[in-house]
């Protein structure tokens, strides 16, 4: 079986690449199963960040529709894998060098941060093709207000990096994608494991809760945090001005 995604773990940081070339990485089968298995590499070596990346000129190309031609649909493995992006207590960077079609959009869109080439070009073209965004609308609404994004979910148009940061569906434009994500992981690193997750999680929750829902939970997190043994720490380093040095047991837990 052809390898169409490739995990790599570095010093606590797991890349995943997109490495179907002959399709413009479109979400076959084959493809979303070792998406699936990267991602469990991933969890098992309690990675700090996952990197989505990609090999070839397209990030991805959406929907394998060969494939969806020649059977029945089965969008569960799709959901799936937005799901465990989602969900993942690690954060996840998409690293977008090329172009983003359809179903790609969503994928990026699962992830926490998006880094994209300051050429990089978008279309969501499912009605082009008589279908709609349907399952990518989950995680592109939960970035992006559903006015700022109806025209090309309407239309199926083309549009690019400057547009995409300014609804929301990608929070970093630059010319060099690598240097970038390589900060940002350098960012999350220099964060205690717990609360990096934390931070994470309250970031999806927070929003979709009513408001003293929120402050409760929030009050409850905030205290339980200040108490524990990664606040002392990083407090302590700060009256020192030295860098704080975490648990490392604290990066092995789920």
């Amino acid at each position: 079986m052809a390898e169409l995604v490739h995990t790599m773990i570095v010093d606590d940081v797991a890349t995943i690449t997109l490495d179907s070339q002959h399709n413009r990485n479109a979400l076959s089968k084959r493809l979303l199963e070792q998406l699936h298995a990267g991602i469990d590499v991933a969890e098992e070596a309690r990675a700090r960040a996952i990197v989505l990346r990609h090999e070839g000129p397209a990030f991805c190309a959406g929907a394998d529709l060969k494939e969806r031609s020649d059977g029945a649909p089965d969008s569960g493995p799709m959901v799936s894998v937005l799901k465990r992006l989602m969900d993942t207590g690690r954060p996840t960077i998409a690293a977008v060098d090329g172009a983003v079609r359809a179903g790609g959009i969503g994928l990026m869109a699962s992830c926490d941060l998006v880094v994209v080439h300051s050429a990089t070009t978008f279309a969501l073209t499912e009605v082009r093709i008589g279908v709609a965004a349907a399952i990518i609308s989950v995680p592109i609404l939960r970035r992006v207000p559903s006015g700022k994004i109806a025209a090309a979910m309407l239309t199926g148009e083309q549009f690019g990096a400057d547009e995409a940061r300014a609804i929301g569906l990608v929070t970093h434009v630059t010319d060099n994608v690598a240097t970038s994500v390589a900060a940002l992981v350098v960012g999350i690193k220099a964060g205690a494991p717990r609360a990096v997750r934390e931070t994470k999680a309250l970031l999806r929750s927070v929003p979709m809760m009513d408001r003293d829902s929120a402050f409760a939970d929030m009050e409850r997190l905030s205290n339980e945090l200040f108490l524990g043994p990664d606040a002392k720490v990083g407090m302590q380093a700060f009256r020192e001005k030295q860098r704080p040095t975490w648990d490392p047991n604290e990066s092995r837990q789920t």
